[in-house]
């Protein structure tokens, strides 16, 4: 972790972590509805992607898209969603997540769609192993 790297309280508090990768810390959003990861580079007072270096955005690509090979591999969706927006939260933060048709608020985004849908203790643990051997 770079010194100085403090993950937003929000961030904290609807995800929980998964692993280090190489520029970012990979932690999965406690919504059992879709399998969803975050991508947060521990990068200070970053908020924008131009705002890294070219060596950090070429490693938070190839981290995405190991990341969402691994997502796919693990729950067989049809389509994977990558997005950083980051209108509320502020910091950097990269969110890949796996959707299938007929899943709750398809073809719409997974923001704001109906009440979030924690998971329980046991199925997050299996997923979050499952990913990790994906990895």
């Amino acid at each position: 972790m770079q010194k100085g790297f403090e993950l937003d309280r929000r961030l904290d508090a609807d995800s929980e972590p998964l692993l280090w990768l190489g520029l970012c810390e990979m932690r999965l959003m406690n919504d059992r509805r879709w399998p969803w990861i975050v991508l947060v580079p521990q990068r200070s007072d970053i908020e924008e992607l131009h705002e890294l270096t070219p060596l950090d955005q070429a490693m938070l690509t190839f981290e995405t898209n190991l990341v969402a090979q691994g997502l796919k591999q693990v729950t067989g969706c049809t389509k994977i969603n990558v997005a950083a927006l980051g209108n509320i939260v502020r910091q950097l933060h990269i969110h890949v997540v796996a959707r299938n048709e007929g899943d709750p608020g398809w073809p719409g985004p997974v923001w704001g769609y109906g009440q979030r849908e924690p998971y329980e203790r046991t199925e997050m643990h299996q997923f979050k192993e499952r990913l990790k051997k994906a990895l």
